[in-house]
């Protein structure tokens, strides 16, 4: 393909060079420094990637620690393992740690990884400003868990409602510091949907219309403009909240012009599209591991496109059906029964485009592919008693029982764990250059898939018999302590199949099996570069004419030539054709973002205690920002 951008006269090109010079120029020009310094200051969005991934199931780990406690206490009535105040922490940790420090952190973080890699360019838009983003997410999530660890844990709920979180009943700091969790992660997944909307539209290989673009692709690029749009409510809210709280408004007080349910549209304005930032991605993963294990293109690949832009619409249509049992007019709940029963339409064309593939397919049964066939059983029934809590009728006996943990947790983890462990499997050689075992990923999906559906099938019976949620405890009169100690056994099947799998990932960093560099003979980009990918991803970018590309060009792949190896620089094109317009600089790694983190981490945390910390925080956040955007040497080369 012929070199269509602007003229450049400086410079050190790859035009004349052979492969090996070549890669020896670029990874000196990419590669990250040695020690504790390259460490913090690294742009590389696949070391950011594994970053958020590892932290990501770090916090995982601690959220399912909460769940094994509450089972524990649940498993016989007038349990006194646990008493009253560290089960509320608990259920709250549990809950907040997955919806905002795992769920969606980890569907980012496997965008920020692969994103790049599936549409052929070095690097991510904005590095800095994803580096930034890690730090941030960290911080927030440490601050939350020292605080549990200091009895200061939030203790209101994941959604945290007034007045229970309120000045009046929330006392103490525990509240505080779930507030401002929220705030810390927010701007932690905004900078991320900033950059992968930009990397998608701009930084695309040439010739990747937009026809062309890997569904996971389009499944990310869906994902960033929903959390453009849905996390602002949340941010917005936690702050009114913490104002409430340690200022003296009154957003939230009725008793001086507030409203209470204020809080609840504004966080499940948020909180039901939430739901579709975690779930969309995971629809990307089945839509890429499928083809690759049924050796067959996707069935219907631009009505799954169309299936998740129409999600991502729709999600924001149904956040009142969290509210049905509020009092507010039937008229406008009854718009909001028909908003979550539609969305169930473009979900069901997903599974039938799957299904179709599958069915005109020659599908090798691997363990990613037998994740994805647990993830539509599961999945289906999820959505099934999903549409029945959308009937306002039905949702006012259900409401606030364990049959809407068990729907909750059928849509989350079937809809959204699965396909996860699926692609953990899928992506693991492309990562590490190893293979993860497979007969112990045989056991360890049949232990989750038994031990999930034992654990929270039959929470919809005791949901229908009357149990509560959030209770810490129940009388042997119930009824409902046989089902709670089945419930609580089978936890442990799912537990140690988790276990299983983790052992396996680690094990297999070691002893697994070369890889290669397309060992599933894989038909998208990410798979014709080495694995794990070099630093810089590509050595000459290529050039895309097919929707599979390593399907359609088996031998080799026509690519770009003339970007500069002595500096870093990118192809940009136009959103529509990704036909090449000029030659981007990247910027080098910088220790500024990691400053800056630390400076907005701070002054976050210390708000908590004092207003006076956002005046003076700004001090060093100004200072981290102007060392970030410093020019240095060639403007060419700055962000």
């Amino acid at each position: 393909m012929k070199d269509t951008s602007p003229p450049v006269t400086s410079g050190l090109r790859d035009t004349e060079l052979d492969d090996a010079t070549l890669d020896r120029l670029l990874k000196k020009t990419w590669e990250t420094p040695k020690g504790l310094y390259g460490w913090l200051a690294t742009v590389d969005h696949k070391a950011i990637g594994r970053r958020y991934i590892v932290t990501a199931f770090i916090f995982f780990l601690l959220a399912g620690l909460a769940a094994v406690a509450m089972r524990l206490q649940l498993a016989v009535p007038e349990n006194q393992l646990v008493g009253p105040d560290l089960y509320n922490q608990l259920f709250t940790m549990h809950g907040t740690t997955m919806m905002f420090l795992f769920a969606v952190p980890i569907m980012e973080a496997f965008g920020v990884y692969l994103v790049p890699l599936m549409i052929g360019t070095r690097n991510i838009a904005f590095p800095r400003l994803n580096a930034f983003s890690y730090w941030v997410y960290l911080s927030g999530g440490i601050m939350l868990w020292v605080a549990f660890a200091l009895n200061t844990g939030a203790d209101a709920g994941w959604f945290s409602y007034v007045p229970l979180a309120g000045p009046e009943f929330g006392v103490g700091k525990r509240s505080d510091f779930w507030a401002q969790m929220v705030t810390f992660t927010e701007v932690a997944g905004l900078a991320v949907a900033v950059e992968i909307i930009a990397t998608i539209f701009k930084q695309r290989a040439p010739g990747m219309s937009l026809d062309r673009i890997p569904i996971f692709v389009w499944s990310m690029l869906v994902t960033s403009f929903v959390i453009l749009f849905a996390m602002p409510a949340v941010m917005i809210a936690s702050t009114m909240l913490i104002l409430d709280r340690l200022v003296g408004t009154h957003f939230f007080n009725p008793a001086e012009g507030g409203d209470a349910l204020l809080w609840q549209h504004l966080f499940w304005f948020f909180g039901h599209p939430e739901v579709y930032i975690i779930f969309i991605p995971a629809t990307g993963f089945v839509s890429a591991i499928i083809p690759t294990f049924v050796r067959r293109p996707m069935f219907g690949h631009l009505a799954i496109v169309l299936a998740l832009i129409s999600i991502g619409f729709l999600s924001f249509g149904l956040w009142v059906h969290h509210m049905f049992a509020t009092g507010l007019p039937q008229l406008g709940e009854s718009f909001f029964t028909a908003s979550s029963m539609a969305i169930a339409i473009p979900s069901g064309l997903q599974i039938f485009c799957w299904i179709a593939t599958i069915w005109g397919g020659r599908p090798i049964f691997k363990t990613p592919m037998l994740f994805v066939l647990g993830f539509i059983v599961t999945f289906v029934l999820g959505g099934l008693t999903g549409v029945m809590v959308a009937s306002v009728p039905l949702d006012l006996q259900v409401h606030d029982t364990y049959f809407v943990v068990a729907h909750f947790h059928y849509v989350l983890v079937g809809g959204a764990v699965f396909p996860l462990l699926g692609a953990v499997h899928y992506w693991y050689p492309k990562v590490t250059g190893r293979m993860m075992g497979e007969q112990l990923g045989l056991w360890s999906f049949a232990l989750i898939f038994i031990g999930f559906n034992a654990t929270f099938f039959p929470m919809h019976i005791l949901g229908l018999q009357g149990m509560p949620r959030r209770v810490y405890t129940y009388m042997p009169e119930t009824g409902w302590a046989g089902t709670n100690l089945f419930v609580s056994l089978s936890s442990s099947l799912l537990v140690a199949g988790l276990i299983l799998f983790a052992w396996n990932a680690v094990k297999s960093l070691k002893s697994g099996a070369a890889a290669g560099d397309n060992p599933w003979d894989a038909p998208t980009l990410e798979w014709a570069t080495s694995s794990p990918p070099r630093s810089y991803n590509f050595s000459r970018i290529p050039v895309v004419s097919h929707r599979e590309p390593l399907w359609a060009q088996r031998q080799f792949l026509d690519v770009v030539s003339g970007l500069r190896v002595d500096a870093r620089e990118l192809v940009s094109g136009t959103v529509a054709d990704a036909a090449p317009q000029l030659r981007e600089p990247s910027v080098d790694n910088s220790i500024w973002p990691f400053l800056s983190a630390l400076a907005v981490g701070a002054t976050f945390i210390g708000s908590i205690f004092t207003p006076w910390a956002v005046v003076w925080g700004g001090i060093p956040i100004a200072i981290g920002l102007i060392g970030w955007f410093w020019p240095k040497g060639n403007p060419e080369d700055e962000e």
